[in-house]
């Protein structure tokens, strides 16, 4: 299976253009302090030195000085473990919520920084003129719909709730309303897709022993993984324990228990994303969600392996975005569409469609396969020629006969050696 990520050269021109905004948040408060704070340091070492070589003797520090650099190095190392620490323990999803819309919601002491919102693609200031109080209690139920357990008896009514504001927001119809509800959809698209990649990535920790982690890095690995997990589940009930030792994971007392809890968490989260993708495209708002989705990589990487009901619910989101993109509504730049097909074809080919509740009926699935013809036409030669062999490797190692798209290979075949001749 080969998958193609986005290049860091297509990233760099994407963050240029305004299509994606540069992560923010505690990482990069604790930068700008990191290097302002060891910049001051340097630059009070270099002052020292000039003065003693200007005057061949130099000048001794006074005992403020000496005291104000030693208080510069401690912050500065106290903020490079702070740093590490946040590196390897990410926030929780309140603080994320918090802070996934800038560092100028940590310093503004208004009430209304805990949801202060960046307006994609344009300026990026933190809160737009036309923001009011509807924007920022919107977006604060959103928040509380992502932290909730789909257990609890009130998630229907927090749900419920976010449904009717934004129903209102467009059956009203003013601008500034409408902008509210695409400014609150949009992060909250952009944070709900972030916190599904770090619930997938915790049920694969989980469930994954070494053994099938070695298995994962080779041709057809995530399979052969799947496989050998069941083998050992199956040889863990029929054998004695120490038959099956070797099979065992490298943490025997972990519960089983957990990994479904951690799939359940997934699933809810793909269920609300593709809630908010189908708000988007009712408040034809639809284009920042694909550009973020052109750019998950991580996202896409991790969906192969994932629970087939979570496959089912990324798969309908991708079949949204990419119908939406090719109506040609949105002036999607190169980058965009070259990311969306080459991240996400992958899990169409090896994506479960499901047997008794079928993911796409046999109709949407030959609308889908026109829809990436035509995304595939629009691309230069060369990005054409990438995608398709990738699509070829994936299709041709999976066991589903879908997407099919034999004739835009043949279509390509015929540009090709027109070129050559």
């Amino acid at each position: 299976m080969a998958l193609v990520p986005a290049s860091s050269s297509n990233l760099s021109t994407a963050i240029d253009k305004g299509l994606i905004v540069r992560p923010s948040g505690v990482s990069g408060l604790v930068n700008s302090i990191f290097v302002s704070t060891a910049t001051k340091a340097s630059r009070m070492l270099v002052a020292a030195a000039s003065a003693a070589v200007a005057t061949g003797e130099g000048e001794r520090w006074r005992p403020m000085n000496t005291v104000r650099y030693l208080v510069m190095l401690t912050i500065w190392a106290n903020v490079w473990v702070l740093r590490i620490i946040t590196d390897i323990f990410p926030p929780s999803p309140a603080v994320l919520s918090l802070l996934d819309f800038g560092v100028d919601g940590l310093i503004d002491k208004k009430p209304s920084s805990s949801t202060a919102i960046v307006l994609h693609g344009g300026s990026g200031s933190g809160l737009g003129a036309n923001f009011t109080a509807i924007g920022r209690t919107l977006s604060h139920i959103l928040v509380i719909l992502n932290e909730l357990p789909y257990t609890s008896r009130k998630y229907e009514f927090v749900l419920g709730t976010a449904d009717r504001v934004l129903t209102e927001n467009v059956q009203l119809g003013h601008a500034e309303l409408l902008e509210v509800n695409r400014a609150v959809l949009a992060s909250a698209f952009s944070r709900t897709s972030e916190l599904l990649r770090r619930a997938l990535q915790r049920s694969s920790s989980i469930t994954a022993t070494w053994p099938s982690r070695v298995l994962s890095l080779l041709p057809l690995g995530p399979r052969l993984a799947t496989l050998y997990d069941g083998l050992r589940l199956c040889l863990g009930g029929l054998l004695p324990s120490a038959a099956v030792g070797a099979l065992r994971p490298y943490k025997p007392h972990r519960p089983v228990t957990a990994s479904v809890n951690e799939w359940l968490d997934a699933e809810k989260l793909a269920h609300e994303l593709l809630w908010i993708t189908n708000k988007l495209r009712a408040s034809s708002a639809v284009g920042e969600a694909i550009v973020r989705w052109a750019f998950a990589s991580g996202l896409a990487s991790l969906a192969l392996t994932a629970h087939p009901r979570v496959q089912g619910l990324i798969v309908k989101i991708t079949v949204v975005l990419l119908r939406e993109l090719a109506r040609g509504e949105w002036e999607a730049a190169r980058e965009v569409r070259f990311g969306i097909l080459a991240l996400w074809l992958p899990l169409l080919c090896y994506a479960s469609q499901g047997v008794t509740a079928p993911v796409l009926t046999g109709m949407e699935r030959w609308e889908m396969e026109r829809v990436i013809e035509d995304l595939l036409a629009g691309l230069p030669l060369d990005d054409q020629e990438i995608i398709l062999r990738n699509w070829l490797e994936d299709f041709s190692a999976s066991d589903s006969d879908w997407p099919n798209l034999s004739r835009a290979f043949d279509r390509w075949c015929r540009y090709a050696r027109k070129l050559l001749c």
